[in-house]
């Protein structure tokens, strides 16, 4: 166990120079970041390996975290991604048939910058009144030095750069683990699971989840993950069946290139598409639509999207959207239909194209954690692929 014998007395001070006082497992240096909240009552470990929450402090609003420890299996990457933790309540114990490490000893281990003891009821609700904004969490003895540091925009920063893979790689079915310099993932597949059909999908990676691979995998996909990077001539050299655009950070507008390359698949490529998350805002705005940044995001389980009395309920986690008055305008009105919003706030939560192959969602399907309400949409994406390959 890796239990100090104390802790350590912090502050977490925001940009607008409001500060509360808490404490941490070890003495901290100065780390700032985009202080957001996550209304999730589970997830911590996924949450704190997504890429999504690349450069920001997670305000955990569930009051005790850490009761079930963390395992092997639960990460949605293979690094941490979140600035910071701020949480009210840390568990110095877990218990789990699943657990390999309590959250407390992970946050030692690895480093993790934290503050706890905080009011997070209180803290939420100031970032639910004035917006999300800039934070940093340090020790005490050190906040004078750092009390009234410059603040720089995430909105302005190109994070998909910093989380998407470096290198093409290649993900097939019938692996139960697949390891390079890169990617080490465990998928526990059943044994004696068959794939009657292999589905070629490429995978363009803006801050990639593992659960939207093991989705894949598990109906049957042979999978190629390119950076973000990629041609449209490289991505097409693979010859997908279908392209899935993959969650990631930041502000979706920062990736003009990533932008022209969708716009002449979607020109040119006659090929089926899966937005998620940052993808959905990028294939949006490769067809004309605008995006904005939401007050205070969307980050929890529970989120209710549908349409004309269906609704679903989904795991979201995004701080952008595709602007619903753009999507009004006479050109768009032709190619695209908003097929579900978020029913919190009436923005748009996935629009379908309605000639071509292409399909997208704000929120993700794929959950880990969250509902399986929207499971479904992968299998979507393959009758889709079904389809055009019929005709």
């Amino acid at each position: 166990m890796l239990i100090p014998n104390s802790v350590y007395p912090s502050i977490l001070s925001l940009q607008d120079g409001t500060f509360y006082k808490g404490w941490s497992f070890f003495n901290l240096s100065n780390h700032f970041g985009e202080i957001v909240f996550n209304t999730g009552m589970t997830g911590y470990q996924e949450i704190l390996t997504d890429p999504s929450y690349s450069g920001q402090l997670v305000i955990f609003t569930y009051p005790e975290l850490g009761n079930t420890g963390l395992n092997k299996e639960d990460n949605e990457s293979n690094f941490i991604h979140v600035k910071g933790l701020v949480a009210r309540n840390i568990s110095a114990f877990c218990s789990s048939w699943r657990s390999n490490i309590s959250l407390k000893d992970y946050l030692i281990l690895k480093r993790i910058p934290h503050i706890f003891g905080i009011d997070t009821r209180a803290l939420t609700q100031h970032i639910r009144s004035f917006g999300v904004m800039n934070a940093n969490i340090v020790s005490y003895n050190a906040y004078s030095d750092y009390h009234d540091i410059a603040y720089q925009s995430l909105d302005k920063l190109d994070l998909v750069k910093k989380v998407t893979s470096r290198n093409v790689y290649k993900i097939q079915a019938y692996n139960h683990m697949v390891t390079n310099n890169s990617l080490s993932i465990a998928f526990n597949f059943n044994n004696n699971l068959i794939f009657k059909k292999l589905y070629t999908i490429v995978i363009i990676d803006f801050g990639l989840k593992f659960s939207i691979i093991r989705k894949l995998l598990l109906i049957g996909c042979e999978i190629y993950v390119l950076p973000a990077t990629a041609s449209y001539d490289l991505i097409l050299k693979y010859k997908p069946d279908g392209i899935l655009l993959s969650n990631g950070p930041g502000n979706p507008l920062i990736l003009t290139s990533v932008i022209n390359t969708i716009k002449k698949i979607l020109y040119w490529g006659n090929v089926p598409i899966f937005g998620i998350c940052m993808g959905h805002q990028v294939l949006n705005l490769a067809l004309g639509a605008k995006t904005f940044k939401l007050k205070f995001g969307h980050r929890g389980l529970n989120h209710p999207s549908g349409l004309n009395s269906y609704a679903e309920v989904t795991s979201q986690n995004h701080g952008f959207a595709v602007a619903r008055d753009s999507l009004m305008g006479n050109s768009l009105l032709d190619l695209l239909e908003i097929s579900q919003l978020n029913l919190n706030d009436l923005t748009v939560a996935s629009t379908l194209h309605k000639i071509n192959p292409i399909i997208s969602v704000q929120y993700h399907p794929e959950a880990s954690p969250g509902p399986h309400d929207s499971e479904y949409l992968f299998q979507v994406f393959i009758k889709l692929i079904e389809l055009l390959k019929c005709k």
